[in-house]
């Protein structure tokens, strides 16, 4: 049983990453990886709201009727939404606004409806508490790698605009501005996605 779990864990994190395997959830991937922060901040949010909804939906999955399910996952998914940007613009203002629409755009986010419609309203709480767990340190990772390597490349720092901001190359370095522009976003996550694709078929991983 607690193989399964882990398995559960695991498999949000790599064999179904839903940046790099299942390319889900593209446009803040896209939108908000400018800087580290962004993405951390992004991440974790979809991670808070894709776990309590797991964990909500799989609770009362038993109870709701199959001609509503859709509309109600939302309702839950749209509850926790709410508090996760009511945290946000308490907490941390600034992050808040980084995010912009993509904060309130989580309720439509397709991998947390994925999760819930594909796993959560079938399985039972716990393990739609692993997947939920998985699938957004999945979505975390893949936004912090590529936030980090549009944030290098464009503006040569790391953690820019926190107390932990690093210049990494010195004042005469001039940053390839390009990766901190939407097209670079699309250079940068097709590059990791050829890298992910290959690192599978050698290890060979389906």
């Amino acid at each position: 049983m607690k193989n399964s779990y882990l398995a559960d864990i695991t498999r949000g994190i790599f064999k179904e990453n839903p940046t790099f395997r299942l390319v889900l959830g593209m446009c803040p991937t896209l939108a908000v990886t400018v800087l580290i922060k962004n993405g951390l901040g992004m991440g974790l949010a979809v991670l808070a709201v894709l776990t309590c909804s797991n964990v909500v939906i799989s609770s009362v999955r038993r109870f709701i009727p199959d001609q509503v399910r859709i509309p109600c996952y939302i309702v839950i998914i749209a509850t926790f939404v709410t508090i996760v940007e009511m945290v946000l613009q308490a907490f941390v203002p600034a992050l808040y606004a980084a995010l912009g629409v993509f904060v309130p755009l989580i309720v439509v986010n397709c991998i947390i409806l994925g999760r819930a419609e594909a796993f959560a309203g079938k399985n039972p709480v716990l393990r739609s508490l692993c997947d939920g767990i998985g699938s957004g340190l999945g979505f975390t990772l893949g936004l912090l790698v590529l936030s980090l390597m549009r944030e290098v490349l464009g503006n040569g720092t790391i953690l820019a605009e926190t107390k932990f901001a690093v210049q990494l190359f010195g004042t005469n370095f001039e940053p390839m501005r390009l990766f901190a522009q939407p097209a670079g976003a699309f250079i940068v996550l097709g590059l990791l996605l050829a890298l992910t694709n290959i690192i599978f078929k050698r290890l060979q991983i389906d």
